[in-house]
């Protein structure tokens, strides 16, 4: 009996934390929804009306390009500092998680610097070919400006699993007369599994609800953060809000759902 006091008495942070954080809000926001002028029919004009699908669609294809160049940057960043020491590797890996320290604006801001109307690249086209590139407010500029801030935390994730392995593996299969690509494919990569599902659904979870780059970046596209902004301050649609926000959650719930239940073999 003391022991299940005990064990409900450490439950009870948690218990609180879900009640309060998760079950409450979400409960509040299904309320919202439903209690607009659409009823429950506003989960279905997401899908149906052209702006909020579009929306939609748009969001998701970023977040996935976004989650498949990340590990693959990632992938080949963590896997070398893994397998070798170096003078300077510290320093290195400081510089390749820096961004980490920047709030959403601060990427947005770095973006326009780089391909902004006045940003580098546009100089520099401008000077050689006489016309002004321009990218940062468009989908390469989120997509820029996304990667810049996933691959540090997808690297620390796959580095973690990538000293871990056993190098011996690797020589096992190369004296066998398996080559680079096939150790890789066959050794390596299986191994880095459940790292890879875990690192890309925080990726894909992030990319779907960053907010602070797509509100300096998404002026001349709507991606589904900056579109509930939108709908609940400039609409003055929270009912719609409400909506947008549960089928983001929604979303990104089931991605993360399932890159835990590939990384677990489940």
């Amino acid at each position: 009996m003391r022991t299940r006091r005990f064990d409900l008495l450490l439950i009870l942070p948690l218990a609180i934390f879900t009640l309060a954080f998760l079950l409450l809000p979400l409960a509040r926001l299904g309320v919202t929804a439903a209690g607009g002028e659409r009823g429950a029919m506003a989960f279905l004009a997401i899908l149906t009306e052209p702006r909020y699908r579009t929306s939609l669609i748009a969001t998701l294809l970023l977040a996935l390009a976004t989650t498949a160049a990340t590990l693959a940057i990632a992938t080949v960043a963590a896997q070398t500092l893994a397998n070798r020491r170096f003078p300077g590797r510290g320093l290195l890996l400081s510089l390749l998680t820096f961004p980490l320290a920047f709030p959403g604006v601060v990427v947005g801001f770095l973006v326009i610097l780089l391909g902004g109307r006045l940003g580098l690249v546009g100089s520099v086209t401008k000077a050689v070919a006489g016309t002004n590139v321009v990218f940062a407010y468009s989908l390469t500029g989120l997509f820029l400006g996304y990667l810049y801030f996933s691959v540090p935390r997808v690297l620390l994730t796959l580095l973690a699993a990538a000293e871990k392995l056993d190098p011996a593996l690797g020589e096992a299969a190369r004296s066998l007369g398996a080559g680079p690509l096939a150790i890789q494919r066959d050794v390596v990569l299986p191994a880095l599994f459940p790292a890879l599902y875990t690192g890309g659904a925080l990726c894909f979870a992030t990319a779907m609800g960053a907010f602070g780059t797509a509100f300096t970046l998404a002026t001349n596209v709507d991606v589904v953060p900056m579109l509930i902004y939108t709908e609940f301050t400039l609409a003055t649609n929270a009912a719609m809000a409400a909506a947008l926000s549960i089928a983001l959650g929604v979303v990104t719930w089931l991605a993360l759902m399932l890159a835990r239940l590939r990384a677990t073999g489940a």
